[in-house]
């Protein structure tokens, strides 16, 4: 697809942490506050867009066409926000809109990823590890090879979950005692961690839509 030549008008993608606002960079909420445009998730939306109703929205679903197509239509008269969960940079819209767009009309506001808060919760160093995600996709077989001090850290989905991705990396290798950290709703005040074993938690009730840290 060719890709459009540089407009006066920006995308803005605005990266709003992991959930909770307390987690809100200052950068992304002044970014958010000016913005006379807002494409977002309806929760995001909900939460940061003005309440007057001042700000053209539009909700991210799972028709990103159309998604596009709005963010195409309002460039031509203003600057557009795009709210995107945790960093732009991991597994977010961003992906899509440079498939689009040259990187000289989009302006990134980085955030905190839910991956970086998980490694948080645990106090535990995350360079080194190797990041990939079972959220909508599964990594290759070769991704998924065991070694001794492998650290992984997964996104999780509903079919790909605690138990399923455990099974998973077992039948890859891994020893059924490695440590494997669930971490669900980060930052909100529900948030749960749970630390175990591959093999317990291939036994486990499921625990979905989260972060899995795998420690070789």
């Amino acid at each position: 697809m060719e890709t459009a030549s540089v407009k006066e008008h920006k995308i803005r993608v605005i990266g709003i942490g992991p959930g909770s606002p307390d987690y809100l960079l200052p950068a992304a909420a002044k970014a958010i506050e000016s913005a006379k445009v807002l494409v977002g998730g309806r929760r995001a939306l909900g939460q940061y867009a003005r309440l007057d109703g001042s700000q053209h929205t539009f909700p991210i679903t799972n028709d990103i066409p159309a998604v596009m197509d709005f963010i195409k239509q309002e460039l031509a008269a203003s600057d557009v926000g795009v709210l995107v969960s945790g960093d732009p940079g991991y597994y977010s819209l961003l992906d899509a809109l440079r498939r689009e767009y040259i990187a000289e009309q989009i302006e990134v506001i980085p955030g905190l990823s839910s991956m970086q808060l998980a490694f948080a919760r645990l106090a535990l160093p995350w360079h080194g590890a190797c990041f990939l995600s079972f959220h909508g996709r599964r990594p290759e077989q070769e991704e998924l090879c065991y070694r001794p001090g492998r650290i992984l850290g997964l996104l999780t989905d509903g079919k790909y979950n605690s138990r399923s991705i455990a099974e998973i990396l077992m039948e890859a290798g891994w020893p059924g005692e490695t440590r494997l950290s669930v971490l669900l709703r980060l930052s909100y005040p529900d948030e749960e961690v749970i630390t175990t074993t591959l093999s317990e938690a291939s036994k486990m009730a499921e625990k979905s839509h989260g972060i899995l840290i795998i420690q070789g």
